[in-house]
This record gives C-alpha cells, structure tokens and sequence, in this order.
C-alpha cells in the first residue's frame, strides 16, 4: 500500500508543481516529476520503495493511461456513428462480469472506467464482491464482451495496482 501512495504522490505533485509556476506543459509536468521523484526519495526508507520497483509501476501506469485514452477514442466514434446513422444497430445488454479484483481500489477503479467509456455503464458490484454487472450499448457476443473487459481491462488494472 505504501507503493501506491508513493506513485499516487509522484503523480500528484508535479501537477500542483505545475500550478504553482503557472505553466503548464509536458516539459514543466517532467521538471516536477524529476523533482518530486527526487523528494519521495529521499523522504522514504530504502525498505519503502526500490527505484526499479517503482519506475515499472510507473511504466505500466503510463501503458494503461495510453491504452485507456485509445478505447476511449474508440468508444467515443461508435457511439457517434451509431446517433449520426439512420436506423439502430445497438444490440444493448446487461453482462454479468465475475471479478478477479480483490481491493476496493481495483474494483473501484474498474467501474469507474467503464462508466467513463462511452456505452457502457458500471450498474451494480454484488454484495460478495465477486461480480460486476455493467449496461453496454454494443454486445453482440456477451462471452467475447466478458472477454474484453476480463483480459483488456481488469488484467491492466490489476497490472498499474500490483
């Protein structure tokens, strides 16, 4: 847990670095990362945190951000097309989702992104926490769905939170 608060903080601070300055490009955001990187360690216990340990955390967070942004994009062009097109190609349903995630953090974080992406909607975690059920607007295969989201997704948040 002490690695997560590390990484969230290294995120964090270069944006309040880049209020502070007043500037806010890629070049200031790398000056406070390299500046906070640079506190967080010499602040934390060698046991904390290993460098290498945190720049794979770091790595894998940047992958996920890039692969998020991309079905983003991608959700966002299907739900165009399907309001700028005559007729309805939705195939709308609601999909049981078993969770591998096991902290509130992880499954938390899931929901959200899939409520973030357009068409699809987080409804309801059951009460043993083992299940998410999500509203999707385009299902044609609901295994293949279930696929995506276990593999694509949750594998990925899993990944940035281990």
């Amino acid at each position: 847990m002490r690695q997560i608060n590390v990484f969230l903080g290294n995120i964090f601070l270069p944006l309040v670095w880049m209020a502070l300055t007043g500037t806010f490009t890629f070049a200031n955001f790398a000056v406070g990362f390299a500046i906070s990187t640079l506190a967080l360690w010499l602040i934390s216990s060698p046991a904390d945190v290993t460098f290498i340990v945190y720049i794979s955390r770091f790595l894998r967070f940047v992958g996920f951000f890039f692969f998020f942004l991309w079905e983003l994009l991608v959700a966002n062009l299907r739900v165009a097309y399907e309001v700028l097109t005559p007729g309805y190609q939705m195939r709308a349903a609601i999909v049981a989702i078993p969770l591998d995630a096991q902290s509130d953090l992880e499954i938390t974080v899931l929901a959200n992104l899939i409520t973030l992406t357009p068409g699809t909607l987080s409804l309801d975690v059951s009460p043993d926490r083992k299940t998410l059920y999500i509203h999707a607007m385009h299902v044609d295969d609901i295994d293949k769905f279930r696929r995506d989201i276990k593999m694509q997704l949750e594998r990925r948040v899993m990944e940035v939170f281990k």
